[in-house]
């Protein structure tokens, strides 16, 4: 990171769980890290917990005013076009009227892109966002855009510990259809943020989703297969969803820990597996 940007306070707003694993790590390496929440938040070493809501902008008065960055990784409560508009858009215009950042990291989603038939998308794929979700999110991208040292991070699908629902539904015997997911396991998503912060010359947007796509029913069935359960044979159809490239993340020199489905999922496996 360049001399500007060390100077001051990371601010992480909306430390849910990316947001707490990215605070630890920056404490771990020895910054100022300021985690703001609209509850109360358990104190944890090196991270002041600060509480604020983003959404109707109460508590934002106790913030600084210089920050050496802000890292916007919030989630609505619901999930309605509403809710979205006050938190993102709003939420984060309010950010940036309150402080004083040299380098602002906003977490979006591929949900900005329409592709549905297993194509590829990256960086240079025009976003054509068919919900109000990824609407939203596209339209707080491009307030962004006008701040100097934004980064937009479209994450992809995060997984991992306490986020389980793929096991349950490979463990019920759910069969997997033909639609490419795509993931990115919270510890990774976590890095590829401090990995953004620590950049020296960053371009304004990267996606962040592990190294392998795979089909729904792939996933499944080398779960059931893991644990020693019967494959469910896949339901038939063309391919829908999307492949997401990673190339442009990799290339700024963050790699994942996990770079697959079976890297994460495995130590989530059930006990004696």
């Amino acid at each position: 990171m360049d001399g500007k940007t060390q100077r001051g306070p990371v601010l992480v707003a909306g430390a849910g769980d990316v947001g707490q694993r990215l605070a630890r790590r920056l404490a771990h390496e020895g910054r100022e890290v300021l985690t703001l929440r609209r509850r109360e938040t358990a104190p944890s070493p090196g991270i002041r917990a600060l509480r604020a809501d983003l959404a109707t902008g109460e508590g934002l008065e106790r913030l600084p005013r210089a920050l050496g960055a802000l890292v916007f990784c919030a989630a609505p409560d619901r999930r309605d076009e509403a809710a979205y508009r006050a938190l993102y858009l709003d939420g984060l215009r309010r950010l940036l009227d309150a402080t004083d950042a040299a380098r602002v990291v906003f977490v979006s989603s591929t949900a900005v892109y329409a592709e549905d038939a297993g194509e590829w998308v990256d960086e240079t794929t025009p976003p054509r966002p068919p919900a109000f979700n990824g609407q939203v999110l596209l339209e707080t991208e491009t307030a962004l855009a006008a701040h100097p040292g934004g980064i937009t991070l479209r994450l992809s699908g995060l997984y991992g510990p306490g986020r389980e629902s793929l096991l349950r539904r490979a463990r019920a015997g759910e069969p997997g259809g033909q639609r490419w997911g795509n993931r990115i396991h919270v510890e990774d998503a976590a890095a590829a943020l401090a990995h953004l912060l620590r950049l020296q010359a960053p371009q304004s947007l990267y996606l962040g989703n592990d190294d392998l796509p795979a089909r729904d029913a792939d996933v499944l069935a080398w779960v059931r297969a893991s644990e020693g359960l019967p494959v469910v044979a896949p339901l038939p159809g063309p391919d829908t969803g999307r492949r997401v490239r990673n190339a442009r993340l990799r290339a700024s020199g963050w790699a994942p820990a996990f770079p697959d489905f079976r890297a994460g999922y495995g130590p989530l496996l059930a006990p004696g597996v």
